[in-house]
């Protein structure tokens, strides 16, 4: 049985994108829903650590997570962007993909030293984004020792890549691959 079913039956499968053999996992018709997207939220807030003082979500479903969750706890939400859409000092890390390179950035300043931060996006899968963003945190003076998600694709070893950089990693819904 999945764990949190209800809001895994809330997600969309789409076979064969975004090439053959690939189970998309469209977490866009969860948010479509209001009940579930509440849902979401409340289940995710109640694994934040007390501690936390700063959400950082990922562009750009991790955008809409972390606002439910800053709203829902009261906290700051920083938004870890893609090249080209801050303006003013920033800094930011680079990071593999599949068949290149990406890269994330924030603006200085955002995080101060020794700051408790909870990275969270809508999935992880290969872990090469959140692993960046953790590194991009960490480098601009953030603690990071935990990461949520709405879904997990364990088969792909983010989550395992995030463990092995000191990171707890949480998610509602785990997806083995088919």
């Amino acid at each position: 049985m999945i764990e949190n079913a209800d809001l895994a039956a809330l997600i969309r499968n789409i076979p064969d994108f975004p090439k053959p053999g690939i189970m998309f996992r469209d977490v866009s018709t969860l948010l479509l829903n209001g009940p579930g997207f509440r849902a979401t939220i409340d289940r995710l807030a109640a694994m934040v650590d007390p501690q936390t003082e700063l959400i950082a979500g990922i562009e750009a479903r991790g955008f809409v997570v972390a606002a439910g969750l800053s709203y829902a706890l009261g906290l700051g939400k920083l938004m870890l962007r893609k090249p080209g859409k801050l303006p003013g000092v920033k800094i930011g890390t680079d990071y593999l993909l599949e068949y290149g390179t990406d890269r994330i950035e924030m603006h200085v300043g955002q995080v101060r030293p020794g700051q408790k931060v909870l990275l969270v996006d809508d999935l992880i899968a290969t872990g090469g984004t959140a692993t960046a963003g953790v590194e991009l945190l960490r480098t601009a003076g953030g603690v990071v020792d935990q990461a949520l998600f709405i879904v997990d694709l364990p088969d792909l070893g983010g989550s395992k890549k995030l463990s092995a950089a000191r990171v707890s990693v949480q998610s509602l819904i785990r997806f083995d691959c088919d």
